[in-house]
């Protein structure tokens, strides 16, 4: 007789629960064994905790396409986001986020261990209180202060440069994926573009959320920046599309911007390197010259001689 998966899942549970301390079920203080399952939380205790006080990060963590700190992750284990292996690992603290592994996430909290999830940063002045929240779940508020205290004042250290309401005269700015894809508003991204001084392209079509736009929709009404977000591993007919001829003939020199598409997907102090980008791309934009710029396909020489 075959158990129904629910049944399964909890026998499992049950049994490995018997080997978990009491201790570890309750939770303590000092945590020395950390579980995360959220590639931003991976990343996030990797700047706060040292390497022997991480269980586990979830497997993406290593993967240099969605990870700034793929490198730094090498040093630590990764862990399957599942009920079963995380329960397993006997952590003393298990952090993720509020959309992914859900399954595991409650296992752990069946199982009595102190579970903490984070949302998605939408704000760049959401990143500081998480940083402080996971330090202090982790139990190194001091680390999690300093970090925190550093991006608030850098943050704060920056030019006033944020863009005006829908319709003002603000330059425009598209983030443009693979697939064709426009990045919408109320997100960390779109929030990078109103303190870069730029109004996101998508509210200006009317989108709110992501939503795919062909090449044709993009050159008959063109943002005045490009961002062109690029997996930096692999390569894909996905990705071809942000290499278009169309494209860059649309938008030469300083109308376009390459960044990698891991820099966008969490809220980290590196995220604001890249709104340095953009606010370099605006002074950029202020200073350009399309009839000074050669075509990229042409010679060098060629034109020298024209």
């Amino acid at each position: 007789m075959r158990l129904p998966a629910r049944a399964l899942l909890a026998s499992v549970m049950a049994a490995l629960l018997l080997g978990i301390p009491a201790m570890a079920r309750a939770g303590a203080a000092a945590r020395h064994r950390i579980v995360s399952l959220n590639l931003c939380t991976d990343q996030m205790l990797l700047l706060l905790v040292p390497p022997q006080d991480i269980a586990g990060l979830s497997p993406l963590a290593r993967d240099c396409a969605y990870s700034m700190l793929c490198d730094a992750a090498r040093a630590v284990p990764t862990i399957r986001p599942t009920a079963e292996a995380v329960v397993a690992a006997r952590p003393d603290l298990v952090v993720g986020g509020n959309y992914t592994a859900m399954t595991a996430l409650l296992a752990a909290r069946q199982a009595g261990l102190t579970v903490v999830q984070f949302a998605p940063a939408e704000r760049l002045a959401d990143i500081p209180g998480q940083f402080r929240a996971l330090a202090e779940a982790a139990g190194v508020p001091e680390r999690g202060a300093a970090l925190a205290g550093a991006f608030e004042r850098r943050l704060a250290a920056r030019p006033i440069a944020r863009a005006a309401a829908p319709g003002g005269g603000d330059p425009v700015a598209a983030l443009y994926a693979a697939n064709g894809f426009v990045t919408g508003t109320g997100t960390l991204a779109d929030d990078m573009l109103a303190h870069a001084g730029f109004r996101n392209f998508a509210a200006t079509m009317g989108h709110r959320h992501a939503a795919y736009l062909p090449i044709e929709d993009l050159i008959a009404r063109p943002p005045d920046l490009l961002v062109l977000i690029r997996s930096e591993t692999g390569t894909s007919l996905a990705q071809d599309l942000l290499d278009h001829p169309a494209l860059r003939a649309a938008f030469p020199g300083a109308h376009r911007l390459s960044l990698p598409g891991r820099l966008w997907l969490c809220g980290l102090p590196q995220t604001l390197d890249t709104l340095d980008r953009l606010a370099q791309a605006r002074q950029a934009l202020e200073h350009f010259a399309p009839e000074h710029v050669a075509p990229e396909d042409s010679d060098p020489a060629q034109e020298a001689g024209r």
